[in-house]
């Protein structure tokens, strides 16, 4: 399948209410907020994204703390018509090139236990299960798969990395 071609700029608050679309799709009523969104465009540790299509229209989005030695992915959310193209693994890659360009050695996230496509997602770079956070999602109280990568600038994942950017790469 071919994947669209992307331009990934920094989020800036003109795009805010975009995110919020595709947030409410994403989330449903437990969605984080424009004001939340605000006020991470303020803060120095957070690091967010948005992927535009060939027409310009913000289609998806990221974010993470940058704390340290340590990045934790805070969402990854992709509009509902432009799923399963790669999109959020374009913004998982960009969140770890952003990690490298920071010397950032780890990275942490939860995902909800039920979000396959996400779980296979990480796990396909590196990202290994080191717990659940119980009843961590408040719509149902879904428990949340706890995410860690290794040291990134190991070999071991460097390597794994590359790979899977180089077949993406030839994807598109």
């Amino acid at each position: 399948m071919k994947t669209e071609t992307l331009k990934i700029l920094p989020m800036k608050r003109d795009d805010v209410e975009a995110v919020i679309k595709i947030e409410e799709s994403a989330y449903g009523e437990h969605h984080w907020s424009s004001a939340s969104f605000y006020n991470e465009l303020s803060n120095e540790l957070a690091h967010y994204f948005c992927a535009f299509n060939e027409q310009d229209e913000l289609i998806a989005y990221s974010g993470c703390w940058q704390i340290l030695e340590e990045a934790h992915i805070t969402n990854i959310a992709v509009s509902p018509e432009h799923r399963r193209k790669h999109i959020a693994e374009k913004l998982l890659i960009n969140t770890i090139e952003d990690c490298y360009k920071n010397k950032v050695k780890y990275i942490t996230l939860e995902v909800r236990v039920s979000n396959t496509p996400a779980i296979k997602l990480y796990e396909k770079y590196n990202f290994k299960s080191l717990g659940t956070r119980k009843c961590y999602y408040q719509n149902n109280d879904e428990d949340a798969l706890i995410m860690w990568t290794e040291n990134i600038f190991y070999d071991k994942f460097k390597n794994k990395f590359e790979e899977n950017t180089a077949k993406l790469k030839g994807k598109i």
